[in-house]
């Protein structure tokens, strides 16, 4: 079994990777394929504590779609039925229905999964 230690550096974490493309495609329940399963453990645990992505607002989501497909706060009054709740949206005084985010994953392509707030679980969702 070679020498087999936690990922804590950046170099630990390349050479891990460089060990399981090598590795890629063991069979299950063979020496290379219970090395496999651990290496990918080990660079799980690395990635989760030194590579996570944070959770991102919907609203933030919602103001990355509109500039880069050039909409403005009219596109979105349009979209939603009322300037005001447009303002409200985007000012953060407002959180997104679900059919708000029906409509724009309908109309605009952004999907629903991005326009729902992260939150854990058994914590209240206010309204």
């Amino acid at each position: 079994m070679p020498d087999l230690h936690p990922i804590r550096t950046p170099d630990d974490h390349r050479e891990a990777l460089r060990r399981i493309e090598e590795l890629w495609g063991a069979e299950p329940g063979t020496a290379d394929g219970n090395l496999l399963d651990i290496l990918i453990d080990l660079v799980e645990h690395y990635e989760d504590r030194h590579c996570a992505i944070p959770d991102v607002e919907p609203i933030e989501v919602l103001r990355f779609s509109m500039e880069a497909n050039g909409r403005t706060q009219a596109d979105l009054a349009e979209l939603l039925g009322s300037t005001s709740r447009a303002s409200e949206v985007l000012g953060g005084r407002r959180r997104l229905s679900m059919g708000m985010i029906a409509k724009l994953q309908a109309k605009w392509h952004i999907p629903a999964g991005a326009l729902v707030p992260a939150y854990e679980a058994g914590q209240a969702r206010a309204g």
